[in-house]
């Protein structure tokens, strides 16, 4: 077991720089690899403006900016950022044979011991690793966008992933004062996007069938179960109700819930005319420059209210 790891990201976007930066936060030295100076020149100015919201807010100061920043290394040079890890967080685009060729071309630039690990959101960590020789130290470590904002990272076990490597991605990731969770089997979308899509699916078929608008829909979330579930999950939430009433609510309602297995008329018909939200204008809602900026600042309000929230608590438990 490693007392410390030498941590190493691959990939500088906005799940890299954003996964370097809690890092950095939380004390820890970490080298970035980004494909080009462009890449890492973005990178540097994404992590600027984050560092900007939360010296606004309060949560660091100048003394803490300026520690962050010099424990990050940016580099182009993959064989530089990552000869000397201990584990190595793997954080490029989701496409299953990018990721299966980084993690052979990493195997050999890294020593027998140190750890592979992928950021996806719901490609098989086993998957990923086939290629690999030892696919025992691989694994996936899956933050939550905002990385530096959301507390989750889902460590999700391959067929092959061994006892010590789920061991030292716990150890690593609650050093870097995150809430990991273990995803004991290797399944499409994980534990967070399994619900997450689980909602989708029914706010969708609400609104194909006419039974709520849209943004009724979303008030409904927002106003009741978005602020319960920041205190009690789902079995929680359960037991608190009353398993004798919830179970008397599930013999009817499972029955009449959608059990759609396609995308949804109207979700297929804006992608299929370009419409995919911020960033094209127009999604389910119209997205002005200035309704992005508005809910932009808004999520980011709320986050650092919970984040302040969980670094309180941190204290009290140190």
């Amino acid at each position: 077991m490693f007392n410390q790891e030498k941590l190493s990201i691959v990939g500088a976007g906005l799940m890299g720089h954003t996964i370097a930066f809690t890092a950095a936060w939380a004390g820890m030295n970490v080298k970035v690899w980004g494909m080009n100076e462009e890449d890492i020149n973005r990178a540097k100015e994404g992590m600027n403006q984050k560092l900007k919201a939360l010296l606004d807010y309060e949560v660091l100061n100048q003394t803490d900016k300026e520690r962050i920043l010099r424990s990050i290394t940016f580099s182009v040079s993959l064989e530089d950022v990552v000869s000397e890890a201990t584990f190595v967080i793997e954080a490029i685009p989701e496409d299953l044979q990018l990721k299966q060729h980084y993690f052979k071309k990493l195997e050999g630039l890294v020593s027998e011991q140190t750890i592979l690990s992928s950021n996806t959101s719901g490609l098989s960590a086993t998957e990923i690793a086939n290629q690999t020789e030892k696919p025992e130290r691989c694994v996936v470590t899956h933050f939550w966008l905002p990385a530096h904002l959301m507390p989750l990272v889902e460590v999700v076990r391959g067929k092959h992933t061994s006892d010590e490597t789920i061991e030292r991605a716990f150890s690593l990731l609650k050093a870097m004062n995150k809430k990991p969770i273990l995803v004991k089997k290797d399944v499409l979308g994980q534990v967070g996007n399994r619900l997450q899509y689980a909602i989708f699916r029914e706010a969708q078929y609400l609104l194909e069938e006419g039974i709520a608008s849209m943004e009724d829909i979303d008030a409904a979330i927002r106003y009741s179960l978005g602020r319960r579930f920041g205190v009690t999950g789902p079995f929680m939430t359960m037991d608190m109700g009353g398993l004798n009433t919830n179970a008397s609510i599930t013999s009817y309602l499972f029955k009449d819930l959608s059990d759609r297995k396609e995308i949804f008329p109207r979700m297929k018909e804006l992608v299929e005319n370009g419409h995919f939200g911020p960033k094209t204008g127009k999604g389910f809602y119209d997205w002005t420059p200035e309704f992005v900026e508005q809910m932009e600042q808004e999520r980011e309000k709320e986050l650092i209210r919970w984040l302040k929230q969980d670094l309180e608590e941190l204290k009290v438990n140190r």
